[in-house]
């Protein structure tokens, strides 16, 4: 039996990646499309999503290329974290009136299963915080400084895209975790500026006025322990000739080369092995098992003003796509979120 709410919608508007793009994606890459709402089958539930996110990995998805997720079909709807309210449901567990996130963004609603969906608390902080600070964004910043480049008491730790979504927390949580001294890159006066003022670190580096080699000299002349790497390239070249022995690499992202133009020749791994670096990768997925661990953490840290955020939010499916062609040109401060209702 279904539950529902009354009345249903009947059909939902769905973003689709119209064509692959050639180097850096265009409005003309996405189509906003209308289609029929299926009825629910057993186990699912219908979601009316209130927030989707839109993420830097997602580019990655738009080539058709192997890859740890598979990529966007072109002519089908897209596919990212939202979050919503249940509005009909065929599953015991979960309740018409729940708020879930789960993994079908991209449409104002969402036929889920509900095994692939999860409720959350709205009343340990805003809903929309469950994509960001309390969500896989969090999560990642949080893996990244206790797990994959563990940060010691003491360690100076330098976080690259400071003023986005993973770094701008990345940054409050290396000093949660001790940190001596947080050193961010970000670009741009205003987002240097933030740095300071807001998040907490002790020196930002403004990437856009060049010599980063000279910038890092200088706010860090003692050199790094730990550095998380959301960018690549020049970043973490200087990141590893800044390294004390035996730093640490947490390899998040690599945005510059998304589109495939950059050129810089990246990080030499003669100096890394004569350090004795360490770099690692990291999947956010591998970390789900403690996402309760750590939004029972970070709530706190939200609610006692330990951890900051901030927002950059669109409004409307239909802004979708201009809100993820704003997180690739770095337009966001902190998380960029779709608004749906």
């Amino acid at each position: 039996m279904t539950e529902t709410t009354s009345p249903l919608p009947t059909a939902a508007r769905e973003i689709h990646l119209a064509a692959r793009p050639v180097g850096a994606p265009t409005a003309a890459n996405f189509a906003l499309v209308e289609r029929p709402i299926p009825a629910l089958a057993d186990g699912q539930i219908l979601v009316r999503n209130t927030w989707m996110s839109v993420d830097p990995y997602m580019r990655g998805r738009m080539d058709d290329r192997p890859s740890y997720i598979p990529p966007f079909q072109v002519g089908a709807v897209m596919e990212g974290s939202a979050l919503g309210e249940v509005i009909a449901s065929a599953a015991a567990a979960v309740p018409v009136g729940a708020t879930v996130t789960h993994f079908a963004g991209w449409r104002d609603y969402a036929v889920v299963d509900a095994a692939t969906a999860t409720p959350v608390d709205t009343s340990l902080a805003a809903p929309q915080h469950y994509l960001g600070a309390l969500g896989t964004t969090g999560l990642t910043a949080y893996a990244a400084l206790t797990d994959v480049a563990r940060v010691e008491p003491g360690d100076t730790v330098f976080v690259s895209a400071a003023a986005g979504a993973v770094g701008s927390v990345a940054g409050q949580i290396a000093k949660a975790l001790g940190a001596g001294r947080v050193i961010g890159s970000a670009g741009g006066a205003a987002k240097t500026a933030l740095l300071l003022d807001e998040f907490g670190f002790d020196a930002a580096v403004d990437y856009r006025q060049g010599d980063l080699a000279g910038q890092m000299t200088a706010v860090a002349p003692e050199g790094i322990n730990v550095y998380l790497d959301s960018v690549g390239a020049e970043h973490l070249r200087v990141a590893v000739e800044a390294m004390r022995p035996r730093g640490r690499v947490a390899l998040v992202g690599a945005i510059s080369g998304y589109n495939g133009a950059n050129a810089d020749p990246g990080p030499d791994l003669y100096l890394a092995a004569i350090k004795e670096i360490s770099l690692r990768g990291m999947l956010v997925s591998s970390y789900f098992p403690i996402f309760g661990e750590y939004i029972a953490k970070a709530a706190g840290w939200l609610a006692d003003g330990t951890l900051r955020t901030r927002q950059t939010v669109y409004d409307g499916l239909d802004q979708a796509p201009a809100a993820f062609l704003g997180v690739l040109s770095g337009a966001n401060i902190g998380k960029m979120l779709v608004r749906l209702v």
